[in-house]
């Protein structure tokens, strides 16, 4: 009886050992990936949405990265180490564009709404 529960909390130990592992790699959780892809997304549509040549939409796009990553205190190793891990793991990924797309979707169909009027 002893031994089955030293099996169980080693195995419990394990587990946890291999969640914080993830963590302390300095990875971004699923929601934190989901906050910066979409920032980074609508700041790409709004640099298309500008009516300058390519070159001049990519120079002002170019420095917004950065500073979004000073705002949200996130280091660039940590991001990149969140981009490798996401695309060697699929189906986190999946999940992640998924809500995304969702997000994108919602907001627009919020603006699309006309506003309602106060009675």
């Amino acid at each position: 009886m002893r031994l089955s529960w030293v099996v169980v909390i080693l195995l419990l130990s394990t587990v946890a050992s291999c969640k914080k592992d993830k963590e302390s790699q300095g990875i971004l959780s699923k929601a934190q990936m989901v906050d910066w892809m979409i920032d980074i997304y609508l700041a790409e549509a709004r640099t298309q949405l500008l009516t300058v040549s390519r070159d001049s939409a990519y120079k002002l796009f170019f420095p917004y990265p950065d500073s979004l990553m000073h705002k949200k205190g996130i280091r660039d190793s940590v991001l990149q180490e969140s981009y490798r891990y996401y695309l060697d793991h699929p189906t986190y990924l999946e999940a992640i564009l998924d809500t995304v797309i969702d997000s994108l979707s919602l907001r627009e169909q919020r603006l699309r709404q006309p506003p309602v009027k106060p009675l």
